[in-house]
């Protein structure tokens, strides 16, 4: 049976010691502009402190623009119009002046897409290779839409099934026996319950008996608790984001029954070097920013040379298309390029001249290319000897190579 819920839930603050809320079991929908989601306490994660602060507090100036310029239908609880979502991530320039900066660079019609999905009753599926951006793709989605990103299941070998449905504060268990008290809600049950967005990250990652606790919620919108005779139900405003690697297809699949519950989008490679070196140059800036790295002078051409090292490698081709290669048994993605420069940044600034160059990059290229001593090395010595060395203006790259290398 449902039980109509007589009171809002107040979500517990993150650390707190006491029995978490419980969600409201088919509760009664916030008024119109009211806050919802998780209430995050002063200091814990919002303020400048953070190490790495959550997308709706990093751009919350961006997304405070958005929403009043934005004069276009909201579907219920939405924070933002799907256009300005779209906006959102993608960058543009608002009538007042304001510029928002792109949060991803691909094709548009897969934002809008993917954002359009979130306005249905189906739930999304990122998908893609390692470095395409699913993550944070996903992040921004659900600050967008949701003004919270923090409703998260990490998905791993050892995600239980409480963590999608729910657990039991084990003291309230004991001494009171099943109650509401009890109940410790996951993050899908409260986003369910307070009609916010969810995500699920590396969902194949997650045992397949575990996944399979998502069909119920994804077709029926109802989570049952049957040691309570109740059930949740999913109110307007709530969806799913969930991400999922192209190369963990073994791991555990996705079943049939599962994936039809989900709508796919699959996030490709940055379709050109220009465009992986403005998504390297933007990262790194923002990261450089977030951690006070000292000044250090970007190197362009540096940035170019790590992007087209990796795109080589990965692609199997130099970019003129004549020389096939070996390539290595990492990913070499977008994202391992941005760790490499960001790295040769802070190299820079501590302990060089403070300009980005080649001896800052090459030991990092070399531990991104180089995962399997065997066959990676001998992949990279060729490329090294075939392609780096042969490049007109690339001999000071080289030497910085050979010499991490030898």
């Amino acid at each position: 049976m449902t039980v109509p819920a007589t009171t809002p839930t107040t979500p517990a603050t993150p650390g707190a010691a006491a029995a978490p809320a419980t969600p409201a079991v088919a509760n009664t929908p916030p008024a119109p502009g009211a806050a919802t989601g998780a209430a995050r306490a002063p200091g814990a994660g919002a303020g400048a402190e953070a190490l790495r602060p959550h997308a709706e507090d990093a751009f919350a100036d961006e997304l405070a623009a958005l929403a009043a310029a934005d004069d276009r239908p909201r579907p219920a609880r939405w924070r933002l119009s799907p256009w300005a979502v779209a906006t959102y991530l993608q960058g543009g320039v608002l009538p007042d002046g304001t510029v928002i900066t792109p949060k991803y660079v691909g094709p548009r019609r897969l934002v809008e897409v993917a954002v359009t999905t979130l306005a249905t009753d189906r739930a999304l599926l990122l998908l893609g290779v390692p470095g395409t951006a699913k993550t944070w793709v996903s992040e921004h989605l659900a600050a967008a839409v949701s003004g919270d990103s923090t409703l998260l299941v990490q998905g791993t070998a050892g995600t239980p099934e409480e963590a999608v449905r729910y657990g039991w504060n084990y003291a309230q268990l004991l001494a009171h026996g099943p109650s509401r008290d009890a109940l410790v809600p996951s993050p899908l049950m409260r986003a369910m319950s307070e009609g916010m967005t969810a995500r699920v990250e590396e969902l194949t990652r997650i045992p397949a008996d575990v996944q399979d606790a998502l069909i119920t919620i994804l077709s029926e919108k109802t989570l049952p608790v049957p040691e309570l005779g109740q059930e949740v139900q999913a109110v307007r405003g709530f969806n799913l984001i969930a991400t999922a690697n192209d190369r963990d297809r073994g791991v555990n699949e996705l079943s049939s029954a599962l994936r039809r519950r989900f709508n796919t989008v699959v996030l490709p490679l940055p379709a050109t070097a220009q465009d992986e070196v403005d998504i390297v140059s933007r990262r790194v800036d923002q990261i450089g920013r977030s951690l006070d790295l000292p000044a250090a002078q970007e190197g362009p051409d540096e940035i170019r040379r790590v992007v087209t090292v990796f795109r080589e490698l990965r692609e199997g081709m130099t970019a003129d298309g004549r020389t096939k290669l070996k390539s290595p048994s990492g990913t070499l993605s977008t994202a391992e390029a941005i760790s490499v420069v960001t790295n040769g940044l802070a190299l820079a600034a501590h302990f060089g001249d403070g300009v980005l160059r080649p001896d800052d990059v090459a030991a990092g290229i070399l531990g991104a290319v180089v995962r399997d001593p065997g066959t990676d090395r001998v992949a990279w010595q060729e490329y090294l000897e075939t392609v780096v060395r042969e490049r007109d203006g690339w001999k000071d790259f080289y030497r910085a190579c050979r010499e991490v290398s030898a």
